[in-house]
């Protein structure tokens, strides 16, 4: 069934998940809601795994030295994420293939489930489609409370960062504007806090090393 849709081979470690009846894999932390695999949803308990047993959050097998988050560049300037990293070919092959991810006018169907996946999301969830995705890739992060509605990830100083648009390495300027779109929203948040501004100020000159040239 994979060779039905436009997705390139998968790596070894994602050929035993499950496919859905269009022929794309499901990724391990996937929720199932009536017998179907819910894209949108993350399965709780998975996510508990995944940190406890340092499994990969696309395939489910236990992470080496090296782990990699798939986000956008706003979490990339706070280092943080709602989800938890993966090895770094499952992270590049979800990259390039997850329509999401490497269609930057897909965005996501908003009904009652999609409401309530919003309000289970830590922290402050920017709701869109950042246009590219970040690949961060470290040895090491931590695990914190933000708030009620659950945990949030520190991502460790990265070895590396990878950039793609489209399912092709992005250029500088489409993750500037990628940036540029999201940025308000980070302003937003940090001129209610005493110090905000200054401290995002610095965390976008520390960011920046990471920009493509």
């Amino acid at each position: 069934m994979i060779a039905s849709v436009n997705i390139e081979t998968l790596p070894a470690r994602m050929r035993s998940l499950k496919i859905d009846e269009r022929g794309y894999p499901v990724p391990w932390f996937v929720a199932w809601v009536e017998g179907k695999p819910e894209f949108r949803a993350m399965d709780p308990a998975k996510f508990k795994d995944a940190i406890k047993q340092r499994r990969c959050w696309v395939c489910g097998e236990r992470l080496g030295v090296h782990k990699t988050f798939v986000a956008g560049p706003m979490c990339g300037i706070n280092r943080t994420s709602s989800e938890p990293p993966n090895h770094q070919e499952c992270a590049l092959w979800s990259a390039k293939n997850c329509p999401f991810l490497s269609n930057p006018r897909m965005v996501r169907r908003e009904d009652d489930l999609s409401i309530e996946i919003a309000g289970n999301v830590s922290g402050f969830s920017i709701s869109r489609n950042p246009g590219v995705a970040m690949l961060w890739t470290t040895r090491n992060y931590d695990v914190f409370q933000m708030d009620k509605s659950g945990p949030l990830i520190q991502m460790g100083e990265p070895e590396s960062v990878e950039w793609l648009c489209e399912g092709r390495p992005a250029t500088r300027a489409e993750v500037q504007a990628s940036i540029d779109s999201g940025l308000p929203n980070l302003e937003a948040v940090a001129k209610r806090e005493k110090g905000g501004l200054e401290f995002l100020s610095k965390a976008i000159a520390r960011f920046e090393r990471w920009l493509p040239q």
